[in-house]
């Protein structure tokens, strides 16, 4: 344990990409249980994927899931509506003009649309009334029923891989998709070097493309994979020649945020090896010691610059006020992650085991206390 405290109060933290499972899936999450640990993580919002059930893709069904927030969250818990009924990545598009107030953007993530000319039509809508669109960027005759990268692991080890191109050629397609209809574009969870070249080349010509990656993919590559589901999500990990093109991505100002793309499920689902495993992983409780330890105590970033990437700029990408929210943590507090700590329903991460520093020793919400060790 630390000899000596390291006390530090921080911009509470935001995460634009969590996936809390309510309605629908509450035995992989609630919106209490992920709220709970994200209050303990440091986080004072949270923005909720759509593949829930009902997907909010109408007020009606919106409300199913603002009831249970309003009931259970202890956070601020924010869900973005579909783009498409039914979450289907195709078919009718959701209101925009109905749904915008109500939501901070708009996802089917998960899904990739595509079809370009919804896509098109989606972003014409949503930039009619001012609204983000968050994709998930995969061209599904890419991915081939892969379910790791298409890199020397899956080669070795007989997986059927999926290739950086079923990521990059959808950036590619919706970048340029931005540039006709001026819409503003949040790309979730990049993964590859192409991907992180392309937003840079479009952040230079001015276009309003935003993006996140998330600490896996900054940490990790297919070459530490393992047969486990627990090394399983969509994307997958990438070569050590894309990670490391991710960290210059944040080091640059490419990328703007990082996520942690927060997948619980059950442990029978995480329990099948990588073949057969549900892709997804859990992210919150770790993300923030994860990112303190490897990255800022090893001088690749400064705090500070953690501090943007995981608060201040989510909040401007998504337009909130994050005042009066802190987060308070001890850096010298030095342990070793451990599921039967988590908060979250979820237990599947590759990092069980690993030695961080950086506690939440507290976590102020609008200037009240939600969570205190």
């Amino acid at each position: 344990m630390a000899n000596k405290q390291n006390i530090v109060q921080i911009p509470a933290l935001v995460d634009l990409h969590v996936h809390f499972r309510e309605p629908g899936f509450s035995y992989k999450e609630t919106i209490r249980t992920g709220s709970l640990a994200s209050a303990a993580a440091g986080y004072s919002e949270v923005f909720t994927m759509p593949n829930v059930s009902p997907a909010p893709d109408s007020l009606d069904h919106l409300k199913v899931q603002q009831d249970i927030i309003a009931q259970d969250a202890i956070i601020g818990v924010h869900p973005y509506a579909s783009i498409t009924m039914g979450q289907k990545g195709a078919g009718e598009l959701v209101d925009f003009a109905l749904l915008s107030p109500h939501v901070p953007g708009f996802s089917d993530d998960g899904r990739g649309i595509q079809d370009e000319t919804l896509m098109r039509e989606a972003m014409k809508k949503c930039q009619a009334i001012g609204g983000l669109i968050v994709a998930h960027c995969e061209v599904d005759d890419l991915v081939k029923g892969g379910y790791i990268h298409e890199g020397e692991y899956a080669k070795a080890n007989s997986h059927r891989g999926i290739s950086s191109a079923s990521e990059w050629k959808e950036i590619e397609r919706d970048i340029r998709l931005v540039e006709q209809t001026g819409c503003r574009f949040h790309i979730c969870h990049i993964s590859t070097k192409e991907s992180v070249a392309l937003i840079r080349e479009a952040k230079m010509n001015g276009l309003p493309v935003t993006c996140e990656t998330a600490p896996h993919y900054l940490l990790l590559s297919d070459k530490d994979l393992q047969e486990d589901g627990k090394w399983k999500m969509n994307p997958p990990l990438r070569s050590e020649e894309d990670r490391l093109a991710l960290i210059e991505g944040i080091k640059d100002g490419t990328i703007d945020c990082i996520a942690t793309d927060h997948a619980p499920h059950s442990a029978e689902e995480k329990n099948r090896g990588l073949e057969k495993s549900a892709f997804g992983i859990v992210g919150i409780e770790t993300a923030f010691p994860l990112m303190y330890t490897y990255f800022v105590k090893t001088g690749i970033i400064s705090l500070e610059k953690l501090i943007e990437l995981m608060s201040i700029n989510p909040c401007k990408i998504v337009g909130i006020d994050n005042s009066n929210s802190f987060a308070t943590f001890d850096l010298n507090a030095e342990y070793i992650i451990d599921t039967k700590d988590f908060l979250s329903m979820g237990k599947a991460t590759p990092f069980e085991g690993w030695k961080v520093f950086g506690k939440c020793i507290k976590t102020i919400r609008k200037g009240e206390v939600v969570f205190e060790a």
